[in-house]
């Protein structure tokens, strides 16, 4: 019988926590050390969990795991999708590629940066839209910094619309989505108006690094 509370990487097993037959009671230290090391594999030795990264990694953990205590406590609704914003270089899109290796057994989402999602629709345009609003798990990295679109002429606030989309999409099938974003809500309220903004609020959980989050990418 498959174990979920162990998962085996570059041959070495790790363990994040205990599994009665039935439920995982996981070992937040466990998981860090599990992290760490899927971490470096994915991105090279010179990733790393860092300490001041903890009370943000243990609100993501929580919420990836499904604990609903501590959800509960953090004010995280499991039915929503991720908001991950923090400055420049802190390990969003990092943390966010990473984490769904936690919970192998849950269906994965396909991290997509939305600049290039904007030159899609330069090329191909209102197809786009459609393709990224209407089916499928993604998580939006870098939302906010993306050009404007633009197709025979018109511009297009793509993402824009792909989240009105996508709005829809989670009142019809509760289908979720994730983004990463540099900007504050006032920034991503001036970028896609108050309408979009709005219906963000119903489709994500905010979780923020501290603002004076180091770029670790220097």
């Amino acid at each position: 019988m498959h174990n979920p509370s162990k998962i085996i990487e570059g041959g070495v097993e790790y363990s994040l926590g205990r599994f009665d037959g039935k439920s995982v009671q996981y070992d937040f230290p466990k998981i860090l050390v599990y992290l760490n090391a899927k971490g470096k594999l994915l991105f090279g030795e010179k990733f790393k969990i860092y300490k001041k990264d903890q009370d943000i990694l243990l609100k993501l953990c929580s919420y990836f795991i499904k604990d609903k205590e501590n959800c509960k406590k953090f004010d995280i609704d499991l039915d929503k999708g991720l908001l991950l914003t923090g400055p420049v270089g802190c390990g969003k899109t990092s943390l966010i590629k990473l984490l769904h290796f936690l919970v192998p057994h849950q269906r994965k989402y396909v991290v997509m940066p939305c600049r290039n999602i904007v030159f899609a629709f330069n090329h191909l345009g209102y197809k786009t839209i459609e393709d990224y609003g209407e089916s499928n798990f993604f998580c939006f990295d870098d939302m906010g910094v993306e050009p404007m679109g633009r197709h025979y002429g018109k511009d297009c606030n793509v993402i824009g619309e792909i989240l009105l989309s996508r709005y829809d999409l989670f009142l019809e099938t509760k289908l979720k989505t994730h983004a990463t974003t540099n900007l504050n809500a006032e920034e991503l309220e001036e970028r896609y108006g108050n309408r979009v903004r709005s219906r963000m609020r119903e489709l994500f959980n905010l979780i923020a690094f501290d603002k004076k989050a180091g770029d670790k990418r220097v």
